[in-house]
């Protein structure tokens, strides 16, 4: 099973790191069963969307906002990863997405800097007490575009972010600055290992050059405190059902057709936080 919630040592790693990595928080068979049903479940294609890069290569995802009663939606209610979240936000936590991310071998494109409360603080969520658990379906390295972050740029504050392509990225004459002050890390992972991350933390990822494909689910939780003012495309306050991290198992590969839950997927025509920011920037040209 799930090796459980994250310790206080992890904890105060988060606190002054930004992020804490949980190795073989989910064991092989947990994550067999997350990857054979992501890589074969024909309605996640179907709802999967691309973001240009800029520079002409395409990241996929497909994305939703209630967690559900499939697979995906037992690792996002899980004991081991929402008590996670819970120590990290101090509080009751609700789900506020999930996504699966499909950066395919040869193709996957890269992801520009950001910060996710760079797209979250436009749907009326007033702050960054959000967090995200980065779940590695598929090892992840520097050859294949692991993930990349700056450790301790969550004190920083919200960067102004602005559009690169189909994506909105953090302000790059800002990052530069960063980058000569905070450590770059890498954050190669082996399949299971599970990233927990401030919403906050500047992140990026390289292009996928390698022959291998890197997938990864993120779950994302708002602290039940922290309720958006308004509507948007992600929920306001829903309580969120945990489950013992042993429905992982007993989920088996139930994928979303076989389902009867409304999980409210994402569309791209749907998602307007880049599209915000476009919307601004126009304004003020």
């Amino acid at each position: 099973m799930a090796s459980g919630p994250i310790t206080p040592d992890q904890l105060t790693e988060y606190r002054q790191k930004g992020y804490t990595l949980v190795r073989r928080m989910f064991n092989p068979q947990e994550i067999d069963l997350l990857g054979r049903s992501a890589k074969q479940d024909k309605t996640l294609d179907e709802h999967a969307f691309g973001r240009d890069d800029g520079r002409g290569k395409i990241v996929r995802l497909s994305l939703w906002n209630h967690p559900g009663d499939t697979i995906y939606g037992m690792f996002a209610r899980c004991e081991s990863i929402v008590h996670s979240a819970e120590r990290i936000l101090d509080g009751e936590v609700y789900h506020y997405h999930s996504k699966i991310i499909m950066k395919d071998a040869k193709t996957g494109g890269a992801w520009a800097w950001h910060q996710d409360y760079g797209y979250w603080y436009q749907n009326g969520v007033l702050s960054p007490d959000l967090c995200s658990a980065s779940i590695a379906v598929d090892p992840a390295t520097r050859e294949n575009g692991c993930l990349q972050v700056i450790e301790g740029s969550h004190l920083l504050g919200r960067v102004d972010h602005v559009l690169t392509g189909d994506q909105a990225g953090a302000d790059k004459e800002r990052v530069a600055a960063i980058l000569e002050r905070f450590p770059l890390v890498y954050v190669e992972m082996d399949a299971g290992d599970v990233l927990f991350f401030h919403s906050n933390l500047l992140h990026a990822s390289a292009e996928n050059t390698s022959d291998k494909p890197r997938w990864s689910m993120i779950c994302c939780y708002n602290a039940a405190r922290n309720n958006p003012y308004k509507e948007s495309h992600h929920p306001r306050y829903t309580p969120l059902h945990k489950v013992p991290d042993s429905t992982i198992i007993e989920a088996g590969l139930k994928r979303f057709a076989d389902s009867t839950e409304d999980v409210a997927w994402l569309e791209d025509k749907k998602d307007r936080s880049a599209r915000g920011l476009e919307h601004q920037a126009a304004k003020h040209s």
